[in-house]
C-alpha cells in the first residue's frame, strides 16, 4: 500500500512490485477518496486531495507501468477507474467528478500514445456502488432512494459485479480495445 498522491510513495510501490515478482504485467488504477460538501464551501485542500489521488496517482503509477512494459519490450495492460460521474458530475463532489473525467481524458490520451507499443490502457467507470464511497448516499433515505430509483437493475452495484470488466480488459481478449471506457453502472447512465 502507498499513499498515491505523493510520487515518491508510487516510486517506491513500484520498485516494491517489481522486487517481490520480478515484472508486471497488468496495473489496475484503483485508489480514490471522495469529499463531498457544497461546490461553493469546496475547499481548496479538498480540491487538491482529490486531483492528488485521482489524476497525479494515475499518471505517475501508468508512466512507471509503460517504462517498465517498454524496458522489457513487453506487452501490457492499464486499467483506471473512472466513474459514472465522469461524465454527469454528481451533487456535492466538484472535486471528485473533475478528477474522474480527468481519469477519461488520461486514458484516452494514454491510449493514443502507447496502443502502437503495444500497451492497452482503459478505464472502467462504475456506477453506484457498495463501498466506503456511498455510505453517506446510502444512509441517506432520500438520497438512496432517488438514486435507486434511477438504477433500471434495481440496486445499489456490489463491488463484485466490476470483476468481469477488468478481467475482459486485463485479458487477451481485449488486445485490440485502447481507450474505451466500460461503464458497470446497473444501467444508470442509459435511464
Amino acid at each position: 500500500m502507498a499513499d498515491v498522491t505523493d510520487p515518491q510513495a508510487c516510486s517506491i510501490l513500484f520498485d516494491n512490485v517489481i522486487s517481490k515478482f520480478g515484472r508486471l504485467d497488468i496495473l489496475v488504477n484503483n485508489a480514490g477518496a471522495i469529499r463531498r460538501a457544497p461546490a461553493t464551501e469546496y475547499s481548496p485542500e479538498f480540491w487538491n486531495e482529490m486531483l492528488a489521488a485521482h489524476m497525479s496517482g494515475v499518471f505517475h503509477l501508468s508512466q512507471l507501468a509503460a517504462q517498465h512494459f517498454l524496458s522489457r519490450n513487453a506487452p501490457g495492460k492499464i486499467v483506471n477507474i473512472a466513474s459514472v460521474l465522469s461524465f454527469q458530475g454528481g451533487i456535492r463532489v466538484p472535486g471528485y467528478a473533475a478528477a474522474k473525467a480527468g481519469v477519461v481524458g488520461l486514458t484516452k490520451a494514454l491510449a493514443n500514445e502507447w496502443a502502437s507499443k503495444n500497451i492497452n490502457v482503459n478505464a472502467i467507470a462504475p456506477g453506484y456502488m457498495i463501498t466506503d464511497n456511498t455510505s453517506a448516499l446510502r444512509s441517506d433515505p432520500v438520497r438512496s432512494q432517488q438514486i435507486l430509483g434511477r438504477i433500471p437493475a434495481g440496486r445499489w452495484g456490489d463491488p463484485a459485479d466490476l470483476a468481469g470488466a477488468a478481467v475482459f480488459l486485463c485479458s487477451d481478449a481485449s488486445n485490440y480495445v485502447h481507450g474505451h471506457v466500460l461503464v458497470v453502472d446497473g444501467g444508470w447512465l442509459s435511464f
